[in-house]
């Protein structure tokens, strides 16, 4: 027997959850399918989204309503072979009067000679493609098919748009139906992803039957734990998070990241944690806190040694510090500059003073490295050229306006013009 959530797909609109940014009145999919009935017409379009949230479901719409025969292949299992079967089908259909409607589940697995594969087809109308793919399509798809084709990007479901369907599911089982708060259990559990509250219901049911007993928020609690965290550490989540966790510590909202990272050790990415929690201690807080590397430094070096759950504590340490620490990148600022001038080829000629003992040659104006040692001046400043001649006045590094980066400003000010400065 297949799944209840195949057996249950929504036939039509109506029964269709969530989406209401394609399927609203007056929405752009909503639109699309409308006007089948008027020219039968269907645009090659790329979906794209995570996993249970009605893609595939739609394009069934689509073909039923299109009257187009549906040929379904998965990237993740398909062959060249199997495409190029596609293909030598085109016109060999009778009960379909408008052609074939390849629907292609997660393209991104594909590669680019499979993609090209489709091309002429689609450009001449033979074959209308709807694609899916649950990672970012203009990093995944072939540019040839992407221009091809309408992106239309679905969002994972909120609880309340995801209950009608849980509820049309224990109704479709005949089964008692539990109380409120067990499907708000289910409901926020399955992260959005429909598939996953409708897998959540069927074992619910079975459960029940089994024990002869109501279904409880107990017993929902149990099936659906972890259920709802979605995570693929080479996919769009894993960046994302780590993107929203980084972002979070460099905006300085502590709680915003703690709930990052609580999602980043639930899926149990204590490399991807570390990182993220050095950089922003180099990159953002930098010199207006110089010290906080080396207590992240040690707050990692701990969290790897205990391992988790004990290394959440360490972790939420690093992470508070650096939200609540005061802010600069002048560093990070310093060395992009440093690098795009060392990159564009501006470089030159080392001062003779800093360049290795070299034997003077005979056209040597001024004989002798002529390097002054600053330990033998006073406050150990000399001033000298560092700097090439083509770059000597060139400035990298801006003074930051914080407590750190005002004091060595000061310090500067003193060794070079003999008093303090102010900043």
């Amino acid at each position: 027997m297949s799944p209840l959530a195949a057996q249950i797909r929504p036939k039509n609109l109506d029964e269709v959850v969530g989406q209401s940014h394609l399927l609203g009145k007056g929405r752009p999919l909503r639109e699309i399918i409308r006007n089948l009935d008027i020219h039968g017409n269907v645009p090659c379009m790329l979906f794209y989204g995570p996993s249970g949230i009605g893609k595939t479901t739609i394009a069934n719409i689509i073909a039923e309503k299109a009257n187009m025969t549906l040929r379904r292949l998965n990237g993740t299992s398909c062959s060249t072979a199997d495409i190029k079967a596609v293909i030598a089908d085109i016109g060999g259909f009778s009960n379909s009067e408008n052609g074939i409607l390849l629907y292609l589940d997660e393209i991104q697995f594909l590669n680019k000679k499979q993609q090209q594969n489709l091309l002429e087809y689609i450009e001449n109308g033979d074959i209308t493609l709807i694609a899916s793919t649950t990672e970012n399509p203009y990093f995944y798809v072939y540019g040839a098919i992407l221009s091809r084709c309408t992106v239309f990007e679905f969002k994972a479901l909120t609880p309340d748009e995801t209950l009608p369907a849980i509820k049309r599911a224990f109704e479709f089982t005949e089964c008692e139906l539990p109380s409120d708060e067990a499907l708000q259990t289910i409901a926020q559990g399955c992260g959005g992803d429909v598939r996953k509250a409708l897998n959540a219901v069927e074992l619910c049911v079975m459960m029940a039957e089994g024990e002869s007993e109501p279904i409880t928020v107990e017993l929902v609690k149990q099936l659906v734990s972890k259920s709802g965290f979605r995570y693929d550490r080479s996919g769009d989540e894993h960046f994302d998070t780590l993107s929203a966790f980084h972002k979070s510590m460099r905006g300085s909202d502590e709680n915003a990241a703690l709930h990052y990272l609580a999602r980043l050790i639930i899926a149990d990415d204590l490399p991807s944690i570390c990182r993220r929690l050095l950089c922003v201690a180099c990159e953002d807080v930098g010199l207006a806190f110089p010290n906080a590397i080396t207590i992240v430094k040690a707050c990692v070096d701990s969290a790897i040694q205990l391992g988790f759950p004990e290394a959440r504590l360490p972790l939420s340490q690093a992470t508070i510090l650096l939200c609540t620490a005061p802010k600069s990148n002048s560093a990070l600022i310093a060395i992009d500059t440093a690098l795009a001038d060392v990159r564009a080829g501006r470089t030159g000629e080392f001062p003779r003073t800093l360049q290795n003992v070299h034997c003077d040659g005979a056209d040597i104006s001024s004989p002798g490295q002529n390097y002054l040692y600053p330990h033998d001046y006073p406050m150990n400043y000399v001033e000298q050229q560092y700097l090439p001649d083509v770059l000597k006045d060139r400035i990298y590094y801006n003074f930051a306006d914080n407590k750190y980066e005002k004091n060595a400003l000061n310090y500067r000010n003193t060794i070079q013009k003999g008093k303090p400065q102010n900043g």
